[in-house]
């Protein structure tokens, strides 16, 4: 089936959209949120019905409220409000530029977003994360490399905006046919329970709508350490008739060498991740290219 894999052993430990190890538990999720993860801002709205993520509260620091207050009305957006579904998003007036545009999903706390948008300044990127402490550190990351000196392994970090909302939604709604060169998902959520698979974010009708979204040439990078998760991504893949597989294997034929492609699939290694190698769980690494 063409699964890479790091590592050698399974592991019942697994890892979330945010990175974060956890080991199966209790369910803490429903198909139906009856309200938000966190308490909203004023002028926010929660999606009415997630079924890709789990519910989760948390609150996020003064210091943190303060960035968000500062900079989420330039730099954030909903997929979803009072009235309905965002409309679409015109990237050439939200970055200031005609650039390329890499959609991430699930970003957590944005610490792959972060460093891949600095290795790749040329690339704009819209990160979409359902929960609001995520983005309020990805939000403090970017504040950070505002203050930084003037060096250009710290330069201020300007390609990168935040979408709070389910994927699905954004892609549905804020993206049209053919507008981005890349989507990033990296370790989703993988609903072990066989009752909750129908939970799954990375689906067959999913797949065909990011295959739809993607300009041809474009990307889909996937990255998850669930082995009973990887296969059922790689085979909607696979059977996606606009997707062809790519090789992340450095060859001679440019059809299967990654330094050819129009973004980068090399993924810093967080901390969280780390811990789940060093623990023997596989990560799985699929891409898939837009056929012409």
């Amino acid at each position: 089936m063409g699964i890479n894999l790091y590592s050698d052993a399974g592991t019942e430990e697994l890892m979330s959209d945010h990175g974060r190890m956890h080991s199966p538990g209790p369910d803490v999720a429903s198909s139906l949120a009856t309200g938000p993860a966190d308490p909203p801002a004023t002028g926010e709205y929660f999606l009415p019905r997630v079924t890709s993520v789990r519910a989760r509260r948390s609150a996020i620091s003064d210091k943190q409220q303060a960035t968000w207050n500062r900079l989420w009305p330039e730099l954030g957006r909903q997929a979803r409000d009072a009235d309905g579904p965002a409309e679409l998003i015109d990237t050439r007036e939200w970055f200031g530029r005609r650039a390329p545009v890499v959609l991430e999903i699930g970003c957590g706390t944005g610490t792959s977003t972060l460093t891949m948008a600095q290795a790749e300044p040329d690339i704009d990127v819209v990160a979409v994360e359902v929960y609001r402490r995520g983005l309020a550190q990805l939000l403090a990351a970017i504040d950070r490399t505002s203050r930084s000196d003037p060096d250009p392994a710290t330069a201020p970090v300007t390609n990168i905006r935040l979408v709070r909302g389910d994927g699905v939604d954004v892609l549905t709604h804020m993206f049209g046919p053919g507008s981005l060169t890349g989507v990033r998902v990296f370790f989703p959520d993988p609903w072990p329970k066989a009752r909750h698979h129908k939970r799954r974010l990375l689906q067959p009708a999913t797949v065909a709508l990011i295959a739809d979204r993607l300009r041809p040439g474009g990307v889909l990078h996937v990255a998850t350490d669930h082995a009973g998760y990887a296969t059922p991504i790689a085979e909607a893949g696979d059977a996606e008739p606009r997707l062809r597989r790519v090789s992340i294997e450095f060859g001679a034929d440019l059809r299967t060498d990654p330094e050819r492609l129009p973004m980068s699939v090399t993924r810093p290694v967080t901390k969280y991740e780390g811990k789940a190698q060093h623990a023997g769980s596989p990560v799985a690494e699929l891409l898939w290219e837009r056929v012409p």
